[in-house]
């Protein structure tokens, strides 16, 4: 019987924020809940080698706020012990649930057989699903980190980020994918996933050859949708995505049980709501991001926000001369807040 855990409870149609890496980190995902609030947040993914071989650093990315709820970390990679204390990690941090990343495009993941490269090896795909069930089913049952045999450096970094473990209890364990690997084998592709009895799946409509190139195919994520109806497995589509409306009239158009949503939330925190907004709460919006940067990622270089700075400043006019700007001078966000205001003549 498949677990949903907090999928059952979510109404639809659900329309959630996709995973990005880069782009869905802490202060991208607390900022887009306390503006719209999707339906459901993901992590960037997380390699799992890495954490369980005492990477701590890589914990920032299982960073999250209490607004985000329901939120779920989302992991990859190929090890299948490494999946197995990872899942722990994400249970002793309070996550919702446990994403498996079966999409990522990259050449340097897929090529290693994780990500899309799962699509070629269904066998693995499904034992690593059942590998993380397993894992949530040992955190219900009380199995501690260091009998999983957890590094103790690992141990200590993961109580310093919560001092008090996450409920023990079960998590729903979902996948993220693609219609194929080179060719378009939705279908196929979402039975072998269903044999696994995940949560949810959503399936992005390009290929991983397609990378991001041309355009989504809803036909193909209208047919996988079909073959889940049958089972208590919910599914997403992704890819596209212009706006709520549009969101809303692909569900309907293809009966999907929902989306998640990417690119168009780039500077856009306002999606999940379809509210526009004006030039002033976009660039207010813009110093906010800044500093919940600062405030939730102390130790990250405020270069990443340039991109996220970026997108902000789109659409009006002068936005060319302000991102411009922000290349050249944004080093903090007190940096921003002094560009803008010189921009808006200290109107924000």
């Amino acid at each position: 019987m498949v677990f949903r855990g907090f999928w059952k409870e979510l109404k639809k149609p659900i329309i959630g924020l996709s995973p990005m890496d880069g782009v869905t980190d802490a202060p991208f995902r607390t900022l887009t809940a306390m503006t719209s609030h999707p339906a459901v947040t993901l992590t960037e993914f997380t390699n799992v080698e890495g954490l369980a071989r005492g990477a701590t650093s890589m914990l920032t990315q299982f960073r999250y706020s209490e607004i985000e709820r329901p939120v779920v970390a989302q992991i990859y990679g190929i090890e299948i012990d490494s999946y197995y204390q990872v899942a722990l990690m994400a249970c002793h941090l309070g996550f919702d649930g446990i994403d498996i990343n079966m999409g990522c495009p990259m050449n340097k993941i897929a090529k290693r057989g994780s990500g899309a490269g799962l699509i070629r090896t269904p066998e693995l795909a499904k034992t690593l699903i059942r590998t993380v069930q397993k894992a949530t089913q040992d955190w219900a049952n009380g199995i501690t980190l260091a009998e999983a045999q957890l590094r103790p450096k690992v141990i200590t970094a993961l109580k310093a980020m919560r001092p008090e473990e996450g409920a023990r209890m079960l998590r729903p364990v979902s996948v993220k994918t693609r219609v194929g690997y080179d060719e378009e084998i939705a279908e196929e592709w979402v039975q072998h996933l269903l044999e696994a009895e995940p949560a949810n799946i959503t399936m992005h409509g390009r290929t991983l050859k397609q990378m991001y190139t041309g355009s989504a195919d809803w036909e193909a994520l209208g047919r996988a949708a079909k073959v889940c109806k049958t089972t208590e497995t919910s599914f997403l589509g992704n890819g596209d995505v212009s706006s709520l409306v549009d969101a809303k009239e692909k569900i309907a158009k293809y009966d999907l049980d929902g989306v998640l949503v990417g690119r168009a939330t780039y500077g856009n925190p306002w999606f999940f709501s379809g509210y526009e907004p004006t030039q002033a709460e976009r660039l207010a919006a813009a110093i906010e991001h800044c500093e919940l940067y600062e405030k939730l990622l102390p130790d990250r270089n405020f270069c990443s926000m340039k991109k996220h700075l970026g997108w902000y400043a789109k659409g009006f006019d002068g936005a060319k001369e302000l991102r411009m700007s922000f290349m050249r001078e944004a080093n903090s966000a007190a940096d921003v807040r002094r560009t803008i205001n010189e921009f808006s003549c200290g109107n924000i």
